[in-house]
């Protein structure tokens, strides 16, 4: 790790394409794994599959990862500025490789036009962590922003259930309210610590409005999100179900 970290700090843009490249192998190692039936009748929900399995990944490792730095080092969480260890800036190299597989994943092939919102935000993401990679700044800030990674397992698990037809299962119903939970501790809490905080110490924070236009963009974003997730699942009807149905690729990409 000491010999890795320099390395990844002088080519902070080459390691994040290693990192990229990595999850496209696991990408294509998921495609040997049992699809249900009913996905593989369909194209976009062969591909929604595939993408929210990669996903699925990337969510279980970097929130998993987020969480242990913040407790092994508590000052992640009150340095989100200048503070970082080997381990976070490694998380975020990985992160960030993630990230720009996806948005290739969802332009090469052919789905940009109906997952538009999910490419800006990863185009704010990429941007945001880049910059704490070339700079050294606001890795932590970064590392806290992944704790939204606790949450997208649920979404996304929420979301292969979907397109399983499971939506009528036990482990339906739990992962509802598992989803409700962490989408207010982990996504809304984490993404209103971020903004309050950039608020607080604007007046001495580089680039900070940047990254204060930058969140306030993706909390509209995802207040949206928790509005249409809460109107799916817990004020369920026929017509808006279909809708969200046929629209949506993800409620939230990580």
């Amino acid at each position: 790790m000491d010999a890795l970290i320099p390395v990844l700090k002088s080519h902070p843009g080459l390691a994040v394409l290693v990192c990229s490249l990595l999850f496209r192998v696991v990408h294509q190692l998921l495609q040997r794994l049992p699809v249900p039936k009913v996905v593989k009748q369909n194209d976009l929900h062969s591909w929604k599959w595939r993408n929210l399995s990669v996903s699925m990944v990337h969510s279980l490792l970097t929130g998993a990862w987020a969480l242990t730095c913040v407790v092994v080092w508590p000052e992640t969480l009150n340095n989100i500025h200048s503070y970082h260890t080997p381990l976070s800036y490694l998380l975020v190299c990985v992160s960030t490789g993630y990230f720009v597989q996806d948005a290739g994943d969802i332009i090469l092939t052919g789905h940009a036009r109906g997952s538009w919102e999910f490419l800006v935000h990863h185009a704010l993401v990429i941007w945001c962590f880049l910059y704490s990679l070339y700079t050294q700044l606001y890795v932590a800030g970064a590392v806290v922003a992944l704790f939204v990674e606790v949450n997208s397992v649920t979404l996304h698990l929420r979301l292969l259930l979907k397109l399983a037809g499971a939506q009528s299962s036990y482990m339906y119903f739990i992962n509802k309210f598992a989803n409700l939970f962490t989408y207010v501790t982990f996504r809304l809490c984490t993404q209103f610590y971020l903004t309050w905080y950039i608020v607080q110490n604007y007046s001495w924070l580089d680039h900070g409005g940047y990254f204060l236009a930058s969140m306030i963009v993706m909390n509209i974003m995802i207040l949206i999100y928790f509005y249409r997730l809460l109107r799916a699942d817990f004020f369920w009807s026929k017509k808006s179900s279909v809708g969200q149905n046929n629209n949506s690729r993800k409620f939230l990409s990580d």
